[in-house]
């Protein structure tokens, strides 16, 4: 097939400029598809962990899929980029273990909270105020956040797979390692292990697949009740928002922490995926950025609106772009992907939580990289990156890391005589989380 068959001297070529970023459509079709690859495990995970708030299973499914094939197709038309976009991983797990499971709330409140911040996001995209927020927080914590939250997804991962428990006198403690259900997550970590060292594409999918077709004869993994269906309706998890406690405290901390995440999680995805490519300009920023956010936001609200957690741009868009990708083309690829995906929810549903139990743990693995970025000689900057890092998992709460966090930066900066390190920002938000724990 050609590339002028494929469009790269027609529509193609005029909309994504392919030829200006080196590239055709042929190689940016098969590079969509492999991101698609890297990722599609979203589709089993997210609705696995947002039905335990008591969200219907099916519905997340097609909120997932739809919500990301919108928000990626945006990615790839408005700012012509091969960046794919999905429910977050982290976001999803905030969601379900820390607002509904830690704080009591209901998943439609976490549902609104969510729709908030995306309205929010929206906002600061237009308004281009990203950029002052995303300096106030320090650098250190930033990084902290992200390998928090990846010990918090390993942690979720562990007990969603029966390797850790509640002990026997103890906080935690091993589970039964000879019971099939470990042992059917053991071999998945495994085999998923294997692939990524060799580097396969699409290795935390393919171990997914592998290893819900051992848990068949395990008696771990049901038998589909057919293969092809129309895609399950989201009408019990779409627009059910809940008004009544928007201008609460909780809702202030919870907001917070979504936006918080994304936005950082986003610009970092950018910035780390598009130096990859080469993407930046000779001062180290990206073009056409402010499209590329508002693709992420617009993805968050319509997201909520379906009925799932904060959408935002997926690090795994790197497998793409290693394979080629350049353009939207490869986003717009992607987007169609999961739009095919919608009509096989039968297959996505018999995998079971020990399948995708490893993926949680290799995704904890893969956060945990900015580790290395973190300044751990300044102990006004090593301990508050610490506290972030550790209370996540020991508090079980993705929003007490970061409220630690943040309130002994500016406590100990204050003390050291290093104010000047201090955003007003950093002093409003720890001020804020202060008074919440004395009177709240």
């Amino acid at each position: 097939m050609s590339d002028k068959t494929l469009g790269n001297d027609g529509f193609l070529e005029r909309k994504f400029k392919l030829r200006e970023n080196n590239t055709d459509a042929r190689t940016e079709i098969l590079a969509g598809i492999t991101t698609f690859m890297t990722m599609a495990y979203i589709l089993m995970v997210n609705p696995g962990m947002l039905s335990e708030t008591g969200m219907d299973w099916g519905g997340v499914f097609t909120a997932t899929a739809l919500s990301a094939a919108i928000a990626t197709l945006m990615m790839g038309l408005l700012a012509n980029y091969p960046f794919a976009l999905a429910p977050g991983m982290g976001l999803n797990a905030f969601f379900t273990y820390t607002v509904v499971m830690g704080m009591g709330h209901t998943w439609q409140f976490a549902l609104t909270a969510v729709f908030l911040e995306g309205i929010i996001f929206i906002l600061l995209s237009f308004f281009q105020v990203r950029e002052a927020i995303f300096n106030a927080i320090p650098m250190n914590l930033k990084k902290g956040v992200s390998v928090g939250i990846g010990l918090f997804i390993a942690l979720i991962g562990f007990v969603n797979a029966g390797i850790v428990q509640t002990g026997d006198g103890t906080i935690l403690g091993l589970g039964n390692l000879v019971s099939r259900g470990p042992i059917l997550a053991l071999i998945g970590l495994i085999i998923m292990g294997v692939l990524l060292a060799k580097n396969v594409k699409g290795a935390l999918l393919i171990g997914i697949i592998v290893t819900t077709i051992i848990g068949i004869p395990l008696g771990i993994t049901p038998m589909p009740e057919g293969f092809f269906t129309l895609p399950p309706s989201v009408r019990n998890v779409a627009f059910q928002f809940e008004w009544t406690n928007i201008f609460s405290m909780d809702m202030l901390v919870v907001m917070f922490t979504f936006l918080f995440v994304d936005v950082f999680d986003t610009v970092g995805t950018l910035v780390g995926v598009a130096s990859k490519a080469n993407m930046l300009d000779e001062k180290g920023q990206l073009p056409r950025v402010s499209q590329a956010l508002l693709s992420d936001a617009v993805g968050t609200v319509v997201g909520a609106c379906l009925g799932t957690s904060t959408v935002t741009t997926y690090v795994e868009s790197a497998s793409g772009v290693a394979d080629g990708g350049r353009t939207g083309l490869t986003a717009v690829s992607t987007a169609v992907m999961f739009l095919l995906a919608l009509f096989f929810s039968p297959l996505f549903a018999i995998i079971p939580s020990q399948a995708t139990a490893p993926a949680l743990i290799l995704v904890g693995l893969f956060m945990m990289s900015p580790i290395k970025e973190i300044d751990l000689e300044d102990f006004t900057e090593a301990i508050p990156a610490f506290l972030t890092i550790v209370m996540m998992p020991f508090a079980y709460s993705i929003a007490e890391g970061i409220v630690f966090g943040m309130v002994s930066y500016v406590v100990l900066k204050l003390i050291t005589g290093k104010h000047k390190d201090i955003s007003v920002v950093m002093y409003i938000l720890a001020a804020l989380f202060i008074l919440k724990y004395i009177f709240l």
